[in-house]
């Protein structure tokens, strides 16, 4: 069989739990992002822009969007008789016993055989949940000059924050002589990625003997250290553009807001590294007479009637008259009704929002059921929850399904409540 340069295989299967109710029932990769795509777009669009043409998609927590999303990969042009996307799930290996992924490494052990039914002599590990460009072939061209056995993608953070990031510490050339997980007094500030490029046969037998001593073989914990301490060649590639990990509320809210700036410092308009999605064809988005748009990114389908200041309005959004939307989230088919005012809000796929409602008005006091999800002042809805008119709601609260008056004692939801209902 031909042997295949370079192949990617994408982590996508991770539940993304401090999103909260937004992967309540999707994985953290098909979250939307930037009105119309989803986060798996970015690494994806990068396979293709790089001139990586075989992709393997590992899936587990709630697929089926994903899947969907995926298809046979014909918006990446990623639907190729030899190569192409595949989606690889957990699935019954001998016999009649099978596994979950349990583990970064442990993902990719499982999948061996798809690997080696590609034939390729490096393998770029991918997670599907960051907002980035990047040209693989570079980090390959790196890879190659200095032979070596793996290359990691690294960045500079500041270094009062280093201690919160797997860091590198290298020799002159950027060789690795010590990874350091979140070390409370952290040597350098080049903080991994989890963006790997390994030469398969290395990997291949390191994930086979870790496979026998750890389970759940992770690479940040058992291959990288294991491959170090044998003394294998290691290498940091240095990245210096936009990267975003959206693990956070504020942080998915934050890159957001990023791309409507007048400069934006991430920008999906630049036809020499085209961001591609697999999005329905919509109308075009209309404005009305007397509507009124600020720093705002309306994507296809939209109808606005009311105010959109500093926000993100996914496709097929209504906007009715006299609503207010500022500092906020909007994803696909939510209508906001008549005078409402949303601010500092993120709104899931399919939701209704009902007139005369006032969401992200109050203090800002933290969730009191998930403190630690919900606590930077911005209220969530999860995917086709719905308000009823006239509710008045506060800061860091959770909606979750069709709510009802009664849900609401004296019209309100005082900072840091929620409504769950299951949908």
């Amino acid at each position: 069989m031909r042997k295949k340069e370079m192949i990617a295989m994408l982590l996508a299967g991770g539940q993304g739990s401090r999103l909260g109710v937004l992967t309540r029932k999707v994985a953290k990769p098909a979250v939307a992002y930037g009105g119309r795509y989803r986060i798996i777009d970015f690494p994806l669009s990068n396979c293709i822009n790089s001139g990586v043409d075989t992709v393997g998609v590992l899936t587990q927590y709630q697929p089926l969007r994903l899947n969907q999303h995926i298809g046979i990969g014909i918006p990446w042009d990623l639907d190729k008789k030899n190569g192409g996307v595949t989606i690889l799930a957990p699935h019954v290996k001998t016999g009649d016993s099978g596994e979950w992924f349990n583990g970064t490494a442990n993902a990719i052990y499982q999948n061996i055989d798809f690997i080696d039914s590609n034939n390729p002599e490096y393998v770029l590990i991918l997670s599907g949940d960051h907002i980035y460009k990047m040209d693989y072939s570079k980090m390959l061209a790196f890879h190659k000059t200095h032979n070596a056995a793996a290359t990691i993608a690294v960045m500079e953070v500041p270094m009062e924050e280093a201690n919160r990031f797997g860091i590198m510490n290298t020799e002159d050339g950027d060789k690795i002589y010590e990874f350091e997980e979140k070390p409370e007094s952290p040597k350098s500030n080049l903080a991994s990625m989890g963006i790997y490029i390994f030469t398969w046969d290395r990997l291949r037998d390191a994930l086979i003997e870790d496979n026998s001593i750890h389970p759940d073989s992770d690479f940040g914990k058992h291959i990288i250290p294991k491959m170090l301490d044998e003394g294998q060649p290691m290498y940091a590639w240095r990245f210096d553009g936009y990267w975003k990990d959206v693990g956070t509320i504020q942080s998915y809210w934050e890159s957001n807001m990023d791309l409507i700036r007048t400069l934006p410092e991430f920008n999906l308009y630049e036809d020499f590294w085209k961001i591609y999605t697999n999005s329905d064809h919509q109308p075009p988005q209309y404005t009305a007479p007397g509507s009124k748009t600020e720093e705002a990114l309306l994507s296809d389908g939209c109808e606005i009637y009311g105010t959109v200041c500093r926000s993100i309005i996914g496709p097929g959004v209504v906007v009715e008259k006299g609503a207010v939307v500022k500092d906020s989230i909007i994803m696909a088919g939510t209508i906001i009704g008549e005078n409402a005012l949303v601010d500092h809000c993120v709104i899931d796929e399919k939701c209704s929002i009902g007139k005369s409602v006032q969401m992200g008005v109050g203090e800002n006091i933290p969730n009191e059921a998930k403190p630690n999800i919900y606590n930077t002042g911005i209220t969530v809805l999860g995917m086709n929850s719905s308000v009823p008119d006239g509710i008045v709601m506060g800061k860091n609260c959770v909606i979750y399904g069709r709510t009802f008056p009664e849900d609401y004692p004296d019209g309100r939801l005082e900072s840091g409540k929620a409504v769950v209902r299951e949908v």
